[in-house]
């Protein structure tokens, strides 16, 4: 079992930029797949970008590509979302995922391990 922990999230104008942190426990953090999902007020989590054990591969929603990116450094047992171009519809609580099965999913049902969220805000 791994603990994920979320940190970065705050209130901000739109376009502004965020980066969120999810820093993993354990010394065993590069086995496991890392997503990114959030989930906005009245409506269901949604899946926003993924990255593979290694780093080499990623993917994005649609909605947030080219705005979005997702990063990793095994080094530091940590995982990034680099949140650029702030809107107000990216406002929701954001989670991080592992996935032990390396599925490079972008469904959380294929996730194993979530963190407890951190809430992003968007003002217009």
């Amino acid at each position: 079992q791994v603990q994920l922990v979320e940190s970065g999230g705050g209130l901000v104008q739109a376009g502004d930029s965020l980066r969120l942190s999810c820093a993993a426990s354990g010394r065993t953090f590069d086995i496991y797949d890392m997503g990114w999902f959030r989930q906005a007020p009245g409506k269901e989590r949604e899946f926003v970008a993924a990255i593979s054990r290694s780093g080499v591969a990623r993917k994005q929603a649609d909605s947030v590509k080219g705005r979005f990116t997702i990063s990793r450094d095994n080094s530091k047992n940590t995982a990034y979302l680099q949140m650029n171009s702030l809107k107000p519809e990216d406002t929701a609580v954001y989670y991080c995922a592992a996935d032990l099965h390396n599925y490079f999913s972008n469904y959380e049902r294929s996730y194993d391990y979530w963190g407890q969220g951190t809430q992003v805000t968007v003002s217009s």
